[in-house]
């Protein structure tokens, strides 16, 4: 195998960190950055890495399955996926299987925290190299993953939830949908959520049921608050699919004078920001999260250790997205894969 050069790894990782796209890239289209990528070194033999995230139902896993197979490519990387379709006890099984055979290296977003740690040790114990990706397999001092890449889910909850007061005015009556509890990610945005609410008075918190990633859920979920409270000036969701779906319901109840605000700044969720469907989103990097992966898991491979050449915990951040900027951020993800 190639050995990359350290400036190229530890560029892409520490842009996953400290400057979005531009920092990644370097300036660089896509173009650009592919062959750069390609230059500096991919594997000479084909390596095979095995994927899981929450879902592929989710618009940000899906997106990022879409990431991981181009840097793949980029790298020579030939990827596998095992989906873990919303469902914990589902991933487990998917994790178990991917645990029976042999890979160069895995990368891993478990639906939950604590679920998918016995498979998890095995393929650590049998010397495979383990990314995790968004939320935590398990604690770090518990589990010896090669790296961890996620963003900060404080932040993102926070920021969305303070674009959400601004536009209410800071008083009125706020719903929370959260993702799955088990869910780092949603504990985070949770957390950042109630660090902002609290610093209004005049905010009263109706609900803060969990939904689970489900659109369907939501649906149903909103069926409900809709007919129960007669006044809901803004709602907060642990992802922008599930904005989205909320909306939707909404609309046919004649109720979209409720501010919403999402996570993940996927492309439709742009488009409800651009339009005013949305009043905010945050963008939860899911293409530098996989393509990372991809790039720590090739470094792994080629011996660069832990906490030397890979950062043992790569925060990657992402920007608030309101009307103002939606549409450049549309174009970042669109030339950036960011």
């Amino acid at each position: 195998m190639t050995d990359l050069p350290n400036t190229n790894r530890r560029g892409f990782l520490a842009g996953a960190s400290l400057g979005g796209a531009a920092a990644i890239l370097g300036g660089l289209g896509v173009k650009e950055a592919a062959a750069q990528a390609v230059a500096a070194g991919r594997s000479e033999k084909p390596l095979k890495a095995a994927f899981s995230n929450a879902g592929l139902q989710a618009t940000w896993c899906a997106q990022g399955k879409q990431a991981a197979e181009y840097w793949g490519k980029l790298y020579n990387v030939e990827v596998t996926w095992f989906d873990g379709q919303l469902d914990a006890v589902k991933q487990r099984a998917a994790i178990d299987n991917m645990a029976s055979q042999k890979w160069d290296f895995v990368a891993i977003q478990a639906f939950g925290i604590g679920t998918l740690t016995q498979p998890v040790k095995k393929m650590i114990d049998a010397g495979i190299p383990v990314i995790d990706m968004d939320t935590l397999i398990a604690p770090l001092d518990s589990i010896d993953v090669h790296a961890y890449l996620a963003p900060d889910n404080v932040f993102m909850g926070a920021s969305v939830t303070q674009a959400l007061m601004q536009a209410i005015g800071g008083k009125g009556k706020v719903i929370m949908t959260q993702g799955a509890l088990g869910h780092t990610g949603a504990q985070g945005r949770a957390k950042g959520f109630e660090q902002v609410v609290k610093q209004y008075p005049d905010v009263e918190v109706l609900d803060n049921q969990p939904a689970d990633w489900d659109v369907t859920k939501v649906a149903r979920l909103w069926e409900t608050y809709l007919t129960k409270f007669p006044q809901i000036d803004a709602a907060y969701f642990h992802n922008d699919d599930m904005a989205l779906a909320a909306y939707n319901v909404m609309k046919a109840k004649g109720r979209t004078d409720i501010k919403i605000g999402g996570c993940d700044a996927m492309p439709p969720a742009l488009a409800a920001v651009a339009d005013g469907r949305m009043t905010a989103t945050v963008r939860n990097p899911s293409c530098r999260i996989h393509g990372g992966a991809i790039v720590a898991g090739v470094a792994a491979v080629g011996g660069e250790k832990t906490g030397a050449g890979i950062p043992k915990n790569v925060v990657t951040d992402g920007p608030v997205v309101t009307k103002d900027n939606a549409a450049g951020m549309q174009w970042m993800e669109d030339h950036f894969l960011i």
